[in-house]
């Protein structure tokens, strides 16, 4: 793998993921992780519009001018967006439902229409592809860590509603981690989701710190070595 193509990968899983560090996509982000399973189907849909509209405006980004390379990078968005709503409400229906109005508005998805102008159309076909996967993956990885947290927490299950997404087969998927009296409502309820993402949030940020600390230090070591050395 090229040193390009590793780029590509950390931005969209960690330096640069569209959730936690460019802040978007939230609303649906915030709205659908009350279980792993909506999160799931949610992240799917928007990594395949992703990864294809990424690779559709690469591939047309020269015979698109610049007046209108918004308005057609919408269009081309929209036209995948309509065609996973109408995969999912023909194989799962019950998802499709449980969703609502967030899979057409995957259309106005600002990670999806940033990565269109600010990659897509300045990158080739296979760039802006991985770009759109790395992307996704990243979004999909915060939904499914908030989803499994909240279903968790205000549920005490885990995988519920697993033959909304897989079929009927996996109604035996879901997992009693324990049991509630009474749910926990702050965690099921968007204020949870605010509170659960502002933890996740808070937690890459001191990751990163240390990170940074354990470089400066690094780099202070290296110096030394070096004087040391001349001396």
């Amino acid at each position: 793998m090229t040193a390009e193509w590793k780029d590509i990968v950390l931005n969209g899983l960690w330096t640069n993921n569209p959730a936690l560090v460019q802040l978007l996509g939230l609303c649906p982000l915030l709205a659908v992780t009350n279980t792993f399973i909506n999160a799931l189907g949610l992240g799917i849909a928007t990594l395949l519009v992703l990864v294809v509209s990424n690779l559709t405006i690469s591939l047309v980004k020269q015979w698109v001018t610049k007046e209108i390379r918004i308005p057609v990078f919408i269009m081309i968005i929209a036209s995948f967006v309509t065609i996973i709503q109408l995969l999912m409400n023909a194989y799962t229906f019950g998802l499709y439902v449980s969703l609502g109005i967030f899979i057409p508005l995957i259309v106005t998805n600002c990670a999806i229409i940033g990565r269109a102008e600010a990659f897509a159309s300045k990158n080739g076909p296979v760039e802006s592809s991985l770009d759109g996967l790395m992307m996704g993956i990243g979004f999909t990885a915060i939904l499914l860590l908030l989803g499994g947290a909240r279903e968790v927490l205000g549920q005490g299950t885990l995988f519920d509603g697993a033959h909304l997404l897989f079929g009927e087969w996996a109604r035996g998927m879901t997992v009693q981690i324990f049991e509630f009296e009474q749910q926990f409502l702050l965690a099921i309820l968007p204020p949870g989701a605010f509170i659960g993402m502002g933890l996740i949030i808070a937690l890459k940020n001191i990751i990163d710190a240390k990170q940074a600390e354990k470089k400066v230090k690094d780099v202070k070591s290296v110096e030394r070595a070096r004087v040391t050395t001349v001396n």
